[in-house]
């Protein structure tokens, strides 16, 4: 009989038995055994034979990722600590030549991204700072420009990648994600997609074409505030086994827990998301006829341009749960005024959760840019950026009535 501090170490593992839980369990082991060291080997060698090292697959994440994976298609679902995480990771795959450096002696060959202007700033800056590491070139491109975008595609060196939001941080701008995933495989180039602001929900790039598709889970996929996690799709399954290659190689695993949270955020996505839809048009449609508002940013406004491309390509009658709004003649002083009588919707710099968010992009989402560079992309300092939740509308708008009327 073992002694009680060896007991103490080695008592209460779970014996399987037939059943399967209706909800998957939270694992947090890091490690597995295996009874035979062949298979142990067989685990080290690929995932697909059996969990050994929670680095390189574990359960409770994987159970997250074959729910995304099942909602955005392509061939394999990686999951990472954060959406930053996920885009870095695609990124990384993406501007990896392959067979072109193999084809050329071994010597990586000129890389490009091609990438929107109107991205979210901390991308911008991750894209940056890849460049600088991997000595890739950058050609920033208005994404709606689609002449511009296929001849920067076309540009030396040949490929590379295209990156762009289907919905714009924090102007909600529309691309035509299409259209941009045809024009990237004419060119030979890989199409990255930043969906976290349309969800699956909404749309699914990779049946359009594209390469990847990316989310923070922080946002709509988990929906409650509570989760901070990404998610990358790939469309080809070598593609996504270098997603999980290069996830080991970083660490930038999700953590069980926040697996767990986010799995259980996305079973009620479909739910959450038509109520935000529903609230944000009715936000929009309300700001757009108050007087201290200059301008409303919302596609599924009549007269917004992105109206048609929106209606093109997203789920009917759907145009975003996101928008903001121009308070007139405002600057830092009066938006941080406005913000501050806020009673119901919360302050904060995030979106997607079922609670109703303003933020202030100049210093949150786009903190990073000069102002002159905010204003370039359309971004004013007294621009708002709303988040719709699931709140009743009416309280929503007795909410910013008030705000408003100081």
């Amino acid at each position: 009989m073992p002694s009680l501090h060896t007991t103490a170490v080695h008592a209460g593992h779970i014996a399987p038995k037939p059943g399967q839980p209706s909800n998957p369990p939270i694992v947090t082991a890091t490690g597995w055994s295996h009874p035979e060291m062949e298979a142990l080997d067989a685990a080290l060698g690929s995932v697909e034979a059996g969990y050994v090292y929670a680095r390189n697959a574990a359960p409770t994440q994987e159970a997250f990722e074959a729910a995304v994976q099942a909602l955005e298609g392509g061939a394999g679902a990686v999951a990472f600590a954060s959406g930053m995480a996920a885009l870095h990771a695609a990124l990384l795959c993406a501007l990896d030549p392959g067979p072109v450096a193999a084809a050329s002696g071994g010597r990586p060959p000129p890389r490009k991204i091609v990438a929107a202007t109107e991205l979210y700033g901390a991308t911008q800056t991750l894209v940056k700072h890849l460049a600088a590491l991997s000595g890739a070139s950058v050609l920033w491109v208005d994404i709606r420009d689609l002449g511009a975008v296929g001849t920067a595609l076309r540009a030396e060196p040949a490929g590379g990648v295209l990156l762009f939001e289907i919905i714009s941080n924090p102007l909600c701008r529309v691309a035509d994600a299409r259209a941009l995933a045809a024009l990237a495989g004419a060119a030979g180039a890989r199409s990255v997609v930043d969906s976290t602001f349309t969800t699956p929900y909404l749309i699914q790039p990779l049946a359009l074409g594209a390469g990847y598709v990316v989310h923070s889970a922080t946002k709509y996929l988990g929906g409650h505030g509570d989760v901070l996690g990404g998610v990358a799709v790939a469309a080809q399954g070598e593609d996504a086994e270098a997603l999980r290659r290069t996830r080991a190689q970083l660490g930038s695993n999700l953590s069980p827990f926040d697996g767990y949270l986010a799995l259980r955020g996305l079973r009620t996505l479909p739910l959450r998301v038509r109520e935000q839809n529903r609230n944000a048009l009715g936000l929009a449609q309300w700001l757009a006829a108050h007087p201290r508002v200059a301008r409303v940013y919302y596609p599924g406004l009549l007269e917004d341009e992105g109206r048609a491309r929106a209606a093109a390509q997203l789920r009917p009658g759907h145009f975003g749960a996101m928008l903001a709004f121009d308070l007139a003649g405002a600057g830092r002083a009066e938006v941080f005024a406005c913000l501050e009588r806020l009673r119901v919707i919360q302050r904060i710099a995030s979106l997607g959760d079922v609670a109703t968010l303003a933020a202030y992009p100049a210093h949150a989402s786009h903190r990073a840019l000069t102002p002159q560079q905010r204003a370039a992309l359309g971004i004013g300092e007294g621009c708002i950026r709303i988040s719709a939740g699931i709140e009743d509308l009416d309280d929503l708008i007795a909410d910013l009535a008030w705000a408003l009327a100081a």
